[in-house]
């Protein structure tokens, strides 16, 4: 298997994607992408005065793809629509990909090549992020395969039961390698801080400024501030 791309020292675009199946996207789900954004070249050359010292030398080239099978308009909650930027047939390799829950309308279930997409993307991945019940696409891909994982917390149990081969733990976020899930919807930002983080970030970093100045909350993995 090649290399997968060193998204701490890119020496290209970084390609995000989001992918977005034949239904409906939590929007809750999907936003935490935004602390990607707030690392891109775009959105740091509007804000350069507001940055300290240099720090905006350290912006990423990123590019962001929202992808589904057909190219038509996609669904968020809230009544949001969106213009899909790729297709499955031309969107290029992602370097990142998140995926948010889908919700299940009448007794809709991904299709093959939701399938077939999602399991290209993550041999083609860095790393492979899926938030709340976004976990479930990816796992009914077999992505989760002798993985550590978490989902969100009232569905664990259940989980448990239908997937025991696999190690469900009950954290806000969890890595395996390239492979990120989080709790349900707000632990998506949980996620991405520890993310970011782990690649960009440190003291005197962009990355920390980003959180610093959006108040990125910083909460207990284990949920030991929580009920």
């Amino acid at each position: 298997m090649p290399e997968h791309f060193d998204l701490s020292k890119p020496n290209r675009p970084i390609q995000v994607g989001v992918i977005l199946l034949n239904s409906e996207t939590e929007v809750l789900d999907v936003a935490p992408i935004d602390l990607l954004h707030a690392m891109s070249k775009k959105f740091v050359a509007a804000l350069e005065p507001f940055y300290p010292g240099d720090i905006d030398a350290q912006a990423l080239d990123i590019e962001f793809h929202w992808v589904n099978e057909t190219g038509k308009t996609a669904r968020l909650t809230g009544g949001i629509t969106l213009v899909p930027t790729d297709t499955f047939a031309n969107c290029p390799p992602l370097d990142i990909v998140l995926m948010g829950a889908h919700v299940q309308l009448g007794d809709y279930s991904p299709t093959q090549a939701e399938l077939d997409f999602m399991r290209k993307s993550y041999d083609d991945c860095s790393a492979f992020i899926t938030i709340c019940g976004g976990c479930q696409a990816p796992f009914q891909a077999g992505l989760f395969k002798d993985k550590t994982v978490t989902a969100p917390r009232f569905m664990l149990d259940q989980l448990r039961q239908t997937a025991p081969g696999i190690n469900w733990v009950e954290k806000r976020w969890q890595r395996d390698g390239k492979l990120w899930t989080s709790g349900a919807l707000l632990n998506g930002l949980d996620l991405m801080r520890a993310f970011g983080t782990a690649y960009w970030g440190g003291e005197g970093t962009l990355l920390q400024f980003a959180l610093d100045a959006g108040h990125y909350p910083q909460r207990d993995v284990d949920y030991a501030d929580a009920p």
